[in-house]
C-alpha cells in the first residue's frame, strides 16, 4: 500500500531533510541578559533581582508592567538594595538561581 503524499511530491524529496549541509558551521547561542532593581541581599552569595517587562494587554490593548523576581548569584554580597544591575544565564548554581550579577 502506498503512502499519502501531500501534493503528489516525489518521495525522494520527502525523505530529505532541509539542511543537509557537509559543512556545518558550529553556532553559539547568546545567554539572556536583563536588567533590573536588587530588592533583596539576605541570603549569602544571593541576590534577589526584579526584572520589569512592558508588555500590551491581548484583550484591552493597554499596555502594562510585568515583573519577574530571580535569585541572583553574587558573590561576596557586593550590591545593595536598589541598585540597578545587569544579570547574565549561566549553569545552574542552585534549585533556584540561574543568573550571575555582571553590573
Amino acid at each position: 500500500m502506498r503512502a499519502f503524499l501531500p501534493n503528489r511530491m516525489p518521495a525522494a524529496l520527502l525523505l530529505q531533510t532541509p539542511h543537509q549541509n557537509k559543512t556545518m558551521t558550529p553556532t553559539t547561542k547568546t545567554p539572556q541578559i536583563f536588567k533590573g532593581v536588587v530588592v533583596k541581599t539576605a541570603m549569602k552569595d544571593t541576590a534577589t533581582v526584579r526584572v520589569d517587562r512592558y508588555v500590551k494587554h491581548p484583550k484591552y490593548k493597554k499596555y502594562q508592567v510585568r515583573s519577574k523576581k530571580f535569585l541572583v548569584h553574587d558573590p561576596g554580597n557586593t550590591v545593595a538594595v536598589g541598585e540597578k544591575v545587569k544579570i547574565v544565564a549561566c549553569r545552574p548554581i542552585s534549585k533556584m538561581k540561574r543568573f550571575q550579577i555582571v553590573k
